[in-house]
């Protein structure tokens, strides 16, 4: 199991269409992150419209959308994977 010793905190993020967020970390990092395949679900449903996941802001070290979702910033900054990936959906 990967030891972590401290959670990066997302500093600033820009979207890049259609679903890609480039995000900058206060470590230094700054990446790319494709969130087309991730939009599933009620929750996440809003933010396929176009408009609405480019309401997304910084707060408290993580990005957020104006309908509470949230992203764990360590899967953002690679550090693990998403607990449910699009392959797992398939698969089940």
């Amino acid at each position: 199991m990967k030891k972590i010793t401290r959670i990066p905190k997302v500093t600033a993020v820009e979207v890049r269409p259609p679903y890609v967020l480039h995000l900058t970390f206060d470590d230094g990092l700054e990446r790319d992150v494709d969130l087309a395949d991730e939009l599933w679900g009620p929750v996440f449903e809003p933010l396929k419209d176009s408009e609405f996941f480019a309401q997304v802001t910084v707060d408290h070290g993580t990005v957020t959308w104006p309908n509470g979702v949230d992203l764990d910033p360590l899967v953002l900054h690679g550090d693990f994977e998403p607990a449910t990936s699009r392959s797992d959906r398939q698969a089940g």
